[in-house]
Parts: structure tokens; C-alpha cells; sequence
């Protein structure tokens, strides 16, 4: 039986169900006293019942076994159904579907077992990249090489910066390039790095061994003389009496300037000038956070905390240094200010350890700090070190920096520096040195804090020679006055 025979079928059948319809209305309507009228009723009833159930039944299968689509009226106007995926609502009846964000309980990580996300993914991937690059690595290497060999060195020095940024650990490739320092920028304390960082990677290797022993006397002459000449400007600096005008009026521009480039680095967009009115006069300033103006009232609080209290103090302890972080984030965070974390935090390419081991690695620093070894150091490696441990050890959810700048501070000016002063436009170079020190070698970042403080001693020093002279000549154009006037 085709299609058009069962269409027929079906309306045959509908007219045949009004027809009777029709009849059984008018049946009701006519004059049922005659029993021959009630018989007939009686039996077409029946009849009409057993057709309609049989014609209900045939309905109801048509479209499952005949494939048969009901005729639809079509409305006036052509109507888009709703698009649904049959796929996705028959997983609906079945189960929920997972929610892929994590609940807002799972984002505070209080377990001391921490899960290493980054040891959980698929790293077939990245060492295939990574395979790719060091081969791409080594060919940019071999090029640098042969255009040291033709005397370009302007190209080769590009090679070597591209292949190092493609693979920067690499051994040879750190090797090669130390030695094209070494001997063609006559960069001993970069080329001294690059053999450090070829020896953490690969602790065996001969070449960086050899040269190493060749550069690591050099460097540290080059440090120990630029630790010497900072000494010295310190020595002119405490010379100049404490009530010197200049000095006075210096110190009070080092004190803004120390707080706005503190939490500049941090992200703080306040100008200097700005900074200033929040720190002398508490004013608002239009169109600045709330956060940004409690920064720089936290850390004028503990700077004038450390400058009334713990400069004097002849050791050091973990609750000072809490206290510090109290006064540093109060305003900010009240609720996290002067407590450790309890979860884990991740910074950039470190991961600190885990918040469990937080106040026993604090215990030991503070005990380094107040140990023989610590204190026979020179004063600028002392607290560069001691920076660089607080950060290491990222104690605090936030704060950290600003923490270890000023706990820096703090041990250079008991022994009669001036706070130095790390610049927010040396952002770059403050984080690449520290993440150095990650990689095992610290001392790029000792000399980072090195020229940071003798840049401070030179404004300083410049800041009061200059006022000086300033009133050297006022008082000799005086003296040609009077002369003149006795004259």
C-alpha cells in the first residue's frame, strides 16, 4: 500500500466519523418513543463505537509503522520551530550535565596536600614544542657561531639572544653565549651568569666548568669593588650633620618618593604629587580607588612603625615582621594583615611552598637573620638576601613585596643607610632578578639591590653638595654686595 492509498484511507475514515456524527445528533433529536427507534439507536451505537475504536487504533499506529505524517492546517504566517539538540536532551533525561566552573568552597585550599596541577596535565604536547625549539635553538646557535667566525658580531649577537629565547636552559647554547660576552662584549659578570645557568642545568659540564673557574674571580673582584664604593659614599653621606637644611628637606623628598615607587611597583597608579597630598594632608584624591589610597596610608604607617621601633631593636622576630605586614595591609586587607596564608599561591613561574610550612621556614629565616653568618655579610648582601628569602618564601596572600622591601630597609638603615629607593620603571628588572634567584642563582639580584643603593647615596649626596654650593654662592654674591655698597 503506497502513500496516497493511505491518505485516501484516512479521510474516507474521517468523513465516514462526522457523517455518523451527524446522524446520532439527529437521532437524539427525533422522537424516541418508539421501540423500533430505541432498537435502531441501540444497534448503530454499537456499530458506530467498534468502527471509531478501530479508527482511533489505526490513527495511533499510522505514523510509527506507515511512516504516515498527519495533514497540518498551515497557519497564515510560516512559524521557525525552537532548534534543540536531540543529543543534549536525551543526556538530560538521563543525568545532569557537569558544571565545569569549581564551587566557590573549592577555591580556598586549606589541605596541607596540595594538587600540582602542572604535573596532572598531558606534557607529550610541550615536550614536543619543546623538542622543535631546542632543534630550531641549536640552529639559530650554529649560525651565531659562524657569524662570530666572519667577524659580524652585531648579527651574531642577535642569533645567540634568539636562540636563548627559544631554549633557555640549554646548556651549550648559554655556554656559547658566555663565552661571546666574555670575549667580544667583555660583559664578565653577564658571561659568569650564563655559565651558572648552563651548570644548573647541566652540573656536569666541562665547558661551562672551565670557563666558570675563569670568570668567577673577575666577578667577584667587580662586586667587591662596587660594595667598597658604596661604602664609601655612606661614609660622606653620615658625615653631614643631622641638622643640615638640605639633608633634612632631602629626606623628607626620599620619604614620598620611597613610598610612591613602593607601591608603584605593586600597581598603584598615584602620581608622586598625589602620594604626597594622601601621605601629608589624608585628602582624597578624585578619581583613585579607595585601595590605592589605603596603600599608601599602610605603608606610611610602617614605615614610621619600623622607623620608631625596630630600627633599635637588636633582634629581630617573626612577630615583627607580622607587625610590619599588620601595618602594611590594615588598611587594605584587615582580615589577612599580620596573618600567615592558609592556602596555596602561585607567583608568575614560582610556586611558594605550601602554606603548612609557612611558620617553620619563617622560625629558620628569622633565625638566619639574627645569626653570626648573616651578620658578618656585607650590610647591602645581607639585606638583598634577606629580600630575597621573605619573597621566596611568600609568607602572606598579599603584601609580600612590599614586606620584603621594607624589612630590606629595616637592616640597611640600622647600620646608617637611607631607605633605598627600588624605581617602578625598574619593575621589569626587580621581578626578572628575583625569578634569577629561583632558577639558583641569586647574585644578579644582590647586584640589582647594589645599584639601587648607591643610585639612593648619590641623590642624596648630589641633593646636599648641590645646596651647599647653592650657598656657597648666595653667600659670596652677599659679601660682593656689601663690598661694593662699603666701596
Amino acid at each position: 500500500m503506497n502513500h496516497n492509498a493511505l491518505l485516501w484511507l484516512y479521510m474516507k475514515l474521517e468523513s465516514m466519523m462526522i457523517s455518523t456524527h451527524h446522524w446520532i445528533m439527529s437521532m437524539l433529536f427525533q422522537d424516541l418513543r418508539s421501540h423500533k427507534y430505541v432498537a435502531s439507536f441501540s444497534a448503530s451505537f454499537m456499530i458506530v463505537g467498534i468502527l471509531v475504536l478501530l479508527v482511533s487504533l489505526a490513527l495511533v499506529r499510522t505514523p510509527s509503522v506507515w511512516n504516515l505524517k498527519r495533514p497540518q492546517q498551515t497557519a497564515s504566517k510560516l512559524e521557525l520551530t525552537p532548534y534543540k539538540r536531540t543529543e543534549i536532551a536525551d543526556q538530560q533525561n538521563t543525568r545532569s550535565l557537569p558544571n565545569f566552573l569549581p564551587d566557590s568552597n573549592d577555591l580556598e585550599v586549606t589541605e596541607e596536600e596540595i594538587v600540582d596541577v602542572y604535573n596532572h596535565l598531558p606534557t607529550r604536547k610541550r615536550k614536543d614544542e619543546n623538542d622543535r625549539n631546542d632543534v630550531e635553538a641549536l640552529t639559530s646557535l650554529r649560525a651565531a657561531m659562524h657569524m662570530v667566525a666572519l667577524g659580524k658580531y652585531e648579527k651574531a649577537l642577535k642569533l645567540f639572544q634568539h636562540a636563548l629565547i627559544l631554549s633557555p636552559s640549554h646548556p651549550d647554547i648559554l655556554t656559547e653565549y658566555g663565552q661571546f660576552l666574555e670575549n667580544h662584549q667583555q660583559d664578565f659578570i653577564k658571561a659568569d651568569h650564563m655559565y651558572s645557568r648552563a651548570l644548573v642545568a647541566k652540573p656536569d659540564h666541562s665547558q661551562a666548568l672551565v670557563n666558570r673557574q675563569r670568570t668567577l674571580p673577575v666577578v667577584e673582584k667587580l662586586d667587591e669593588k662596587q660594595l667598597t664604593r658604596i661604602d664609601k659614599k655612606r661614609l660622606f653621606l653620615i658625615q653631614i650633620p643631622e641638622g643640615d637644611p638640605s639633608l633634612k628637606r632631602m629626606k623628607k623628598e626620599a620619604y614620598f618618593q620611597h613610598i610612591h615607587h613602593t607601591v608603584a611597583i605593586e600597581g598603584n597608579t598615584m602620581t608622586l604629587a598625589q602620594t604626597r597630598m594622601v601621605v601629608e594632608t589624608r585628602t582624597a584624591v578624585p578619581g583613585k580607588s579607595i585601595m590605592e589610597h589605603n596603600e599608601i596610608l599602610g605603608l606610611d604607617a610602617a614605615l614610621k612603625f619600623v622607623n620608631n621601633t625596630l630600627v633599635n631593636k637588636a633582634l629581630l622576630t617573626v612577630s615583627d615582621i607580622l607587625a610590619m605586614h599588620r601595618r602594611i595591609l590594615g588598611h587594605v586587607d584587615p582580615v589577612d594583615a599580620g596573618t600567615f596564608r592558609r592556602t596555596q599561591v602561585f607567583v608568575g613561574e614560582h610556586t611558594p611552598p605550601k602554606a603548612s610550612l609557612v611558620r617553620d621556614m619563617m622560625e629558620d629565616f628569622v633565625d638566619w637573620l639574627n645569626s653570626e653568618e648573616a651578620l658578618r655579610l656585607h650590610p647591602v648582601k645581607y639585606a638583598a638576601l634577606a629580600h630575597y628569602k621573605l619573597v621566596f618564601i611568600h609568607p602572606f596572600v598579599d603584601g609580600n613585596g612590599r614586606t620584603a622591601r621594607l624589612l630590606m630597609n629595616l637592616l640597611l638603615m640600622r647600620v646608617g643607610y637611607p631607605p633605598v629607593i627600588v624605581r617602578k620603571q625598574d619593575r621589569a628588572l626587580y621581578y626578572e632578578y628575583l625569578q634569577l634567584g629561583n632558577e639558583g642563582d641569586v647574585r644578579p639580584f644582590v647586584r640589582f639591590i647594589a645599584e639601587c643603593t648607591e643610585r639612593t647615596l648619590d641623590v642624596y649626596l648630589y641633593a646636599t653638595e648641590y645646596a651647599k654650593h647653592q650657598r656657597a654662592l648666595t653667600s659670596q654674591d652677599s659679601n660682593e654686595g656689601e663690598v661694593a655698597f662699603v666701596s
